[in-house]
């Protein structure tokens, strides 16, 4: 049931989009969702009550109708969230906003209502002070004139002594006698207000009633979300820790593979080698065929030397007898030169014996 009917007067002045919440009535602390999603919440204006109202529907259901008075005061209570107390539902409403910049809109809207609604009232209370002392005045004045006409004596005198003040005073009374009825018509619109008021206020406590049956709902849909929660969190542990092992997986495989390129290029090298052994070993017959050869020319060599040796040996030991031979010729030689020596010196003397003889002689 929609809180503004269509004949009504009250006309959208500003409507923006939030999640709307209330206070917890049973811990004044904690707040309820009133909508599951985002809704159209909207400033009303009554140009008959000359009143201001916030409403939001939620399909059929009235989650908002306030009242702006001067005495509210909407509070930010962070960035994209702000409150407001509406004494007369018993309640406090919250919103939150995608954006600071909506809240921020909204804040500014409620304080002009809210000045608004406060003009609106003191227009109201002059206007009743002003009617209250035609009234009085109009009170004081009568018994003046009543004084005023037995004194003056005739009615022609009265006429023409006070036909002026009885002139104010019938329009003071007809101003009087519309006030009486511009009141009494607004009593009865007061009364259709205040059975308006306490329609929406059965709405409102049958939507207070629906809220409070869902919040248990809620409360479980919140703990199994909560489990789920938890449960999906012990999950993204897992996966972490799978994506630690696969990263680290992965940098071994990326090592095998460097590894791998490392052997390759190894074997790569070592093919080329084993060709070159390859080619070598064609050669390996004719290479066979002349260490033979060699190796037959070395016997024939070591043969060779083996008698070059011997030979050596032969020599050595005739060099050996020769050395011999020779120390003995020389022992021999020098003895025969010191025989020699003696037999020059004999011989020496001998002639010298001589020369004396024939000098003699």
């Amino acid at each position: 049931i929609s809180p503004v009917p269509p004949y009504s007067r009250e006309q959208p002045i500003f409507t923006t989009r939030a999640h709307v919440f209330q206070i917890d009535p049973s811990t004044k602390k904690n707040w309820v969702p009133a909508s599951k999603q985002a809704v159209t919440v909207s400033y009303f204006y009554d140009s008959t009550r000359n009143s201001y109202r916030i409403i939001s529907v939620d399909g059929a259901k009235v989650i908002i109708n306030s009242t702006i008075t001067p005495n509210m005061t909407f509070t930010k209570t962070s960035q994209k969230f702000g409150q407001w107390a509406d004494s007369r539902a018993n309640t406090v409403f919250g919103l939150g906003f995608p954006s600071e910049q909506q809240l921020t809109k909204f804040a500014e809207k409620f304080q002009e209502v809210k000045e608004a609604a406060k003009l609106a009232r003191d227009r109201s209370q002059e206007k009743i002070e002003t009617s209250s002392n035609h009234s009085q005045e109009s009170g004081r004045e009568t018994p003046s004139s009543t004084r005023a006409s037995s004194v003056n004596g005739t009615d022609d005198e009265k006429a023409s002594h006070v036909g002026p003040a009885e002139a104010h005073l019938k329009s003071e009374n007809d101003k009087l006698k519309i006030a009486l009825a511009q009141s009494s018509s607004n009593v009865k619109k007061w009364e259709t207000e205040l059975q308006t008021l306490r329609e929406s206020n059965a709405r409102l406590t049958t939507a207070l009633q629906e809220s409070a049956a869902s919040i248990e709902h809620w409360k479980k849909q919140f703990s199994a979300c909560k489990d789920e929660n938890d449960q999906i969190r012990g999950k993204i542990e897992e996966l972490e820790e799978q994506c630690n092992e696969i990263n680290k997986e992965k940098e071994r495989n990326a090592q095998l593979s460097r590894r791998l390129q490392e052997l390759e290029t190894e074997l790569q090298d070592k093919e080329l080698e084993l060709e070159e052994l390859r080619k070598q070993g064609e050669i390996i017959p004719q290479l066979m065929s002349e260490c033979e050869s060699v190796s037959q020319q070395l016997q024939a060599a070591e043969k060779k030397n083996k008698d070059l040796e011997e030979k050596v040996r032969t020599l050595r030991t005739e060099v050996e007898e020769s050395k011999h031979r020779q120390t003995n010729l020389k022992t021999e030689l020098k003895n025969f030169l010191d025989v020699l020596d003696g037999k020059i010196d004999e011989l020496h003397d001998f002639r010298q014996g001589l020369s004396k003889l024939g000098v003699d002689n």
